[in-house]
């Protein structure tokens, strides 16, 4: 994101344009969230499931608005709850940057996505860390099948020990390589509010042969009264549609 502070800018915001148009997701470096504070929240993480979760389920949510679970949430300890806290905190404003550079993409509105978030009552903003153990028989397990997230932006962190990771392009899946940085995937409402203007895409994940993976993916979604329509800027087309239904039939195979 620095180069859209610099003389990159024009041609970083055609890029970021076209990757929400054509493949719904991106990677997002240089986000000002250090690597330091990310790794630190990597490895509590790991510990967390090492010491208290290895031979349970391999998942859990932390929700952080409109109201936080993060004190509910057992066996962590006092330093990983506040990093947990504060790399929420960061990430929510990253969620507001991110939704103003897209607002400006789109021609609509300073602060229009903000506001179709947030409802009466604020965002719902929240954490999936996921751990994934070695498959012994990968051929018999699927992974995460294919579908869309309902979601309206998930910001995805993962450990570097391969991706599996794949994107539906053109009737192919493409892989996405392991990577350190921020992946930005779009959700199915970001898809309904921007009147199909950006894509939520179909995407899997296959099953890990080799190696523990980890994932935290935050997910800064619609609040629970907010009202997903297409934004009336952006509904110059399919006009019929955008007045008739708040949540198009286009969306399907969801998670």
């Amino acid at each position: 994101m620095a180069k859209l502070k610099g003389e990159e800018r024009g041609v970083t915001m055609e890029v970021l344009h076209d990757a929400c148009k054509n493949w719904g997701f991106f990677e997002l470096a240089n986000h000002g969230i250090s690597h330091e504070f990310m790794d630190r929240v990597e490895t509590l993480t790991k510990e967390h499931y090492k010491q208290c979760m290895e031979h349970r389920e391999s998942t859990f949510c932390l929700r952080y608005l409109p109201e936080s679970n993060i004190s509910d949430i057992p066996d962590l300890n006092d330093e990983h709850r506040r990093v947990m806290k504060d790399f929420a905190t960061e990430l929510e404003k990253l969620a507001e940057r991110l939704t103003e550079q897209l607002c400006e993409n789109l021609g609509i509105e300073e602060g229009y996505l903000k506001k179709a978030f947030s409802g009466s009552e604020g965002p719902n903003f929240g954490t999936k860390v996921s751990n994934y153990p070695p498959c012994p028989h990968p051929e018999l397990f699927k992974g995460l099948g294919a579908h869309t997230d309902a979601d309206g932006i998930v910001l995805l962190f993962k450990d570097d020990r391969g991706s599996g990771l794949q994107l539906l392009k053109d009737g192919e899946w493409v892989d996405v390589p392991p990577m350190r940085h921020t992946i930005v995937n779009l959700g199915d409402q970001l898809e309904v509010i921007t009147n199909g203007e950006y894509k939520s895409v179909m995407h899997r994940v296959l099953a890990p042969t080799s190696g523990n993976r980890m994932s935290i993916a935050l997910f800064y979604n619609p609040g629970n009264d907010a009202v997903v329509s297409p934004s009336p800027a952006l509904a110059t087309w399919r006009s019929e549609l955008a007045e008739s239904e708040v949540y198009p039939s286009f969306v399907s195979t969801t998670t």
